[in-house]
C-alpha cells in the first residue's frame, strides 16, 4: 500500500518554529527576533512563511518598522508562550546548574526618575542578591529595546501600544512652573494668576529640548494657548534644567518630585498654582517572557509598591 504524506494542516507544529514565532510576536520585528534568537532575519523570515503555510492562515502583517500580529497569532501566542517559557526556564536550568544566581535585571526608564526615586527604591535589593543593570532613555527608544529584548522592564511615560507588552499604571507626576527668587521677583506670581502668559513675557525659558515639550504642554493645559518662542537653555537631563533654574538662568516647568527639595528650601519658587495643574502618568512596562527570572517579579513588585509614594 503505498504511503502517503501527512496533510500540512494536520502535521505537528515544529517546536522551533513556534519558538520563533513568539520571539517575532513579542519583539515586534523579525530583524530583532532575529538578534534575539541568533539567526539570520532571513532565515527567520522563512520560517514563519513556512508556519504560516502549514497554518493556512497570516500571522504577521509586514509594516515599514516590523510586524503587527494578527487575531490568529494573538491566539497562537496564548496557547504556547507558557509552554515554551517553561520549557526554556527547564532548559536553562540543565545548562547552567540549579544553584545558579538569577540572571540581572535590566531596567530603563528616564535619568531623573531612576535617579531620584528608583534607585533608592531599588538600593535595598542587592542585599537579597537582586543585580541591576539599569539604562537612562528616551521611552520610545527604551520601548523598542524592550521589544527587542534588551531590556526586562521599562517605565515609560506614555503608555505603550499594542499588544505585545504588560503595563501597569506607576505613578502621576504633577509638573510646576518655577523660577529663582529672583526671577520670581521680576514676574510676580500674581500677575501671572491674572495676566497668564503675558506676564511671562521676556523671561529666558529653560527646557530639555528644542520643541519645548514639558512646557509646551504647560501652556496648553493652564493657559489654553500655544506656547511660541525658543528656548534660551537646553539640557537633555531635567537635573540639568532644575540645576540652571536654581542658578537663575530663567524660568521652566519640572516634574514636582524632580524639585521638591528646592521648593522646600526656597531655592524654587512656584509662579503659579493652578487648580489642575498638567499630570502625566508614568507605567511600568514588562517584556513578554522576562518572568522566567524571579528576580524581574522582585524589581516590579518593590517599584509598584514605592510608585505608591511618590
Amino acid at each position: 500500500m503505498p504511503h502517503s504524506e501527512p496533510d500540512a494542516s494536520t502535521a505537528p507544529l515544529d517546536i522551533s518554529l513556534l519558538r520563533t514565532f513568539l520571539a517575532v510576536h513579542r519583539a515586534g520585528s523579525f530583524t530583532a527576533a532575529a538578534r534575539l534568537l541568533g539567526l539570520s532575519q532571513p532565515t527567520v523570515t522563512t520560517q514563519m512563511r513556512s508556519l504560516e503555510e502549514q497554518l493556512g492562515r497570516e500571522l504577521f502583517e509586514r509594516q515599514p518598522r516590523g510586524v503587527v500580529p494578527t487575531s490568529v497569532a494573538d491566539e497562537l501566542a496564548s496557547e504556547v508562550a507558557a509552554p515554551l517559557d517553561a520549557l526554556a526556564a527547564v532548559a536553562d536550568r540543565r545548562g547552567t546548574g540549579a544553584d545558579q544566581p538569577p540572571d540581572p535585571v535590566h531596567l530603563a526608564g528616564p535619568a531623573e526618575l531612576l535617579c531620584t526615586r528608583v534607585l533608592p527604591a531599588l538600593a535595598p535589593l542587592t542585599a537579597r542578591g537582586v543585580r541591576l543593570r539599569v539604562t537612562p532613555g528616551l521611552t520610545d527608544e527604551l520601548l523598542d529595546g524592550l521589544r527587542g529584548g534588551r531590556f526586562d522592564l521599562v517605565i515609560a511615560t506614555t503608555r505603550p501600544r499594542g499588544r505585545t507588552l504588560t503595563a501597569v499604571p506607576l505613578m502621576d507626576e504633577e509638573f510646576v512652573l518655577v523660577a529663582a527668587p529672583s526671577w520670581a521677583e521680576r514676574i510676580d506670581p500674581a500677575r501671572v494668576a491674572t495676566e497668564g502668559p503675558a506676564a511671562l513675557h521676556g523671561a529666558p525659558l529653560v527646557t530639555y529640548a528644542e520643541d519645548l515639550p514639558i512646557a509646551r504642554r504647560y501652556w496648553r493645559h493652564v493657559f489654553g494657548v500655544r506656547l511660541t518662542g525658543q528656548a534660551s537653555i537646553t539640557v537633555p537631563d531635567l537635573r540639568g534644567v532644575l540645576a540652571a533654574v536654581i542658578a537663575g538662568a530663567g524660568i521652566t516647568v519640572l516634574p514636582r518630585y524632580l524639585c521638591l527639595d528646592a521648593l522646600a528650601s526656597g531655592a524654587l519658587v512656584p509662579l503659579l498654582s493652578p487648580e489642575e495643574p498638567p499630570i502625566n502618568t508614568g507605567y511600568l512596562t514588562q517584556r513578554p517572557g522576562s518572568s522566567d527570572n524571579p528576580h524581574v517579579a522582585v524589581v516590579r513588585e518593590r517599584l509598584l509598591q514605592a510608585g505608591r509614594t511618590w
